[in-house]
């Protein structure tokens, strides 16, 4: 994993089964306050999916992401 994708999946991980928004996710990995294009989430999503597996990470219509609790 990148540095990147690395802290995402970490917190992903400590809000496990957490809906956590695109806005928050660019404040809490990227340290973006600003959230006008959250596109640089969904790309490192799909990217992060592309390693850990796809049914990992739920999309949350209209929310945001999760991590499946197993």
């Amino acid at each position: 994993l990148t540095p990147t994708e690395y802290r995402l999946l970490l917190e992903l991980a400590e809000n496990r089964g957490v809906v956590l928004s695109r806005e928050r996710l660019l404040e809490d990995v990227w340290g973006y306050v600003w959230a006008g294009d959250t596109r640089l989430v969904d790309m490192h999503v799909r990217r992060l999916r592309a390693k850990v597996g796809a049914e990992v990470i739920e999309t949350v219509r209209g929310a945001g992401y999760k991590l499946v609790k197993r």
